[in-house]
């Protein structure tokens, strides 16, 4: 087979070189190759083509094997040298080899030519694949794989080093977080590979816009980032419209469909008075935050005196205060009665309420952690721990104690009902718990059942066959109760506490409560009354017929 093989020879005899080209056809070797003799003609032909080998006697006239060594290896390029000579002394082959030169082969014995030739091609050959993979790894680590930007460890790492420059020279830097508005509809609609098409579309149109200087990265998902190097905010603002205005006006096609699509952004100033990049980049993601629940398609710029980020930076806060709880376990279960206050031989049942422990042992009440939880989706986790330690609760009881165990009511977020991952986990979990049945009651929200009604039967529907059952809690306080009653299976309907606590002091609220009760039973469901803080509210309830009742006045939440 015959292989192909650039050679530039350095020598200054034809004879030589038609020799060692006869060499190399004998061992079928296609030898394209050039012949030079001084120092200009190989600095230009190293310059100007690519080679194989470089192949060099040690004397000629203008040049010798170490000079020709030395220019070689100026050049960079990973270029085997074998010195091939008749009167080279050991010494200079020492000396060649020591600065660069592969091998040395005298001309009496040419018989090593073609074996040397084909070690150092196969060495060099595997040299450059490995350099070619280094390279590769090298990009990879700093660019995302769909896009070709920056990756988030590259612009973090780069929006480090200018807020180092803004501490040592004063200059300030814009740092621009982007979220896309309508990405999960492409997603939803068409399909993850026409939303993959839709980021590598939009990367080409906002690397138009932006200054050659400037770092773009997509920092996961539909989330970009974009760091303006020695800029000032209102040249920023400059650029960020820019920006919005090309991703408003841009169309996305996929088959028959077309998308219109917005983006909502964050800006921060990097300068001098910027505390950390951590604190930085956080900033940028609660502009952005900011600029979505403002409307969307707008920019939010940070500023730390405005109370809107001051709420979110202390939720942020929370979020590692409650990851951390996840990672050391520092959550506990409380459970209050639901006690039944018109039919007696029914059994008091009992809601599991969720408590944090900071890492001193204070106990932190879900008001203060919740609604960071929620906004940072970490509710199916915490769900999922409740439900968890709920079963093992039950299973303790059954194995320790002979009286009958009541119902544990369970609540489930709204985050919970839209994470389709969650519902397999607790049917797992359940299925191989072996509970007694209908020991477990899930209680949702009418808000968020409302806002995941399709998620939320779909649930109600799995988990009943699973001999659970459910509770729409603060049944009252939307705005569609009514209408949506009737689409969701039920078993218990919890009367919102705000309505029962002030009941005796406002007749609508009675009204309410009076009539939340007559539609629970229509729909055949039994119902509950939260916040029964006193004798004279309970006696107002049990007036009313509601089946059970909870609240203070029957027992405050207890460590279980």
């Amino acid at each position: 087979m015959i292989k192909a093989i650039r050679v530039l020879f350095v020598d200054d005899s034809e004879d030589d070189v038609l020799l060692l080209q006869r060499h190399l056809k004998n061992a079928l070797y296609h030898c394209h190759s050039k012949q030079v003799d001084d120092q200009k003609s190989l600095i230009s032909a190293l310059a100007s083509d690519e080679w194989d080998l470089v192949i060099s006697d040690h004397n000629m006239p203008t040049l010798n094997s170490t000079q020709v060594v030395e220019l070689v290896k100026s050049f960079n390029k990973d270029l085997p040298i074998i010195i091939v000579s008749g009167d080279i002394g050991e010494d200079v082959a020492v000396k060649g080899m020591s600065i660069g030169a592969d091998d040395y082969i005298m001309k009496d014995n040419l018989k090593r030519l073609i074996p040397v030739i084909e070690r150092e091609i196969s060495g060099a050959t595997q040299r450059r694949a490995h350099q070619r993979a280094e390279s590769k790894l090298r990009h990879m680590a700093f660019h995302d794989a769909l896009t070709n930007l920056a990756n988030r460890h590259e612009f973090n790492r780069r929006s480090q080093l200018a807020w180092q420059t803004s501490k040592s020279n004063g200059v300030s830097h814009i740092l621009i977080f982007m979220d896309l508005d309508q990405f999960k509809v492409v997603n939803d609609t068409c399909g993850h590979v026409a939303g993959d098409e839709l980021l590598m579309q939009l990367s080409v149109v906002l690397k138009t816009k932006i200054r050659g200087r400037d770092i773009l990265a997509r920092l996961g998902g539909d989330e970009f980032g974009l760091l303006l190097e020695d800029c000032s905010l209102e040249k920023g603002i400059e650029v960020a419209e820019k920006v919005k205005n090309s991703i408003a006006d841009f169309r996305f096609s996929w088959r028959d469909k077309v998308f219109t699509i917005s983006v909502s952004m964050g800006i921060v100033v990097l300068d001098v008075d910027t505390v950390s990049i951590t604190e930085a980049l956080a900033n940028a993601d609660m502009a952005c935050y900011a600029a979505k629940e403002n409307g969307r398609n707008r920019y939010e710029i940070f500023r730390d005196d405005i109370r809107h980020f001051q709420q979110r930076k202390g939720e942020m806060e929370r979020l590692s205060e409650i990851r951390k709880a996840l990672e050391d376990n520092r959550f506990i279960l409380m459970s209050q009665s639901i006690v039944p206050v018109s039919d007696e031989n029914e059994s008091v049942h009992h809601e599991m309420l969720i408590r944090m422990l900071t890492e001193d042992g204070k106990m932190v009440m879900p008001g203060a952690f919740i609604p960071a939880a929620e906004r940072f989706n970490l509710m199916p986790e915490i769900d999922q721990w409740v439900i968890n330690t709920t079963i093992e609760h039950i299973q303790n009881l059954q194995k320790n104690s002979d009286k009958t165990i009541g119902k544990y009511f369970v609540n489930l977020s709204g985050n919970s009902l839209s994470d389709d991952s969650f519902l397999i986990n607790i049917e797992d979990k359940i299925r191989q718990a072996y509970l007694p049945e209908k020991s477990l009651c899930f209680e949702v929200t009418e808000t968020a059942a409302i806002a995941n009604l399709s998620n939320t039967i779909k649930l109600i529907e799995a988990l009943r066959r699973l001999d659970c059952e459910f509770a729409l809690d603060d049944f009252g306080c939307g705005l569609s109760s009514f209408a949506y009653l009737k689409e969701i299976p039920l078993d218990y309907l919890k009367i919102d506490g705000g309505f029962v606590k002030n009941m005796l002091e406002d007749e609508l609220d009675e009204a309410i409560v009076w009539a939340s009760h007559h539609i629970g039973k229509a729909a055949k469901l039994k119902t509950i009354a939260e916040f029964v803080e006193n004798k004279l509210i309970l006696k107002k309830v049990k007036e009313i017929g509601i089946d059970f009742a909870q609240g203070w006045e029957l027992g405050k939440p207890e460590p279980i």
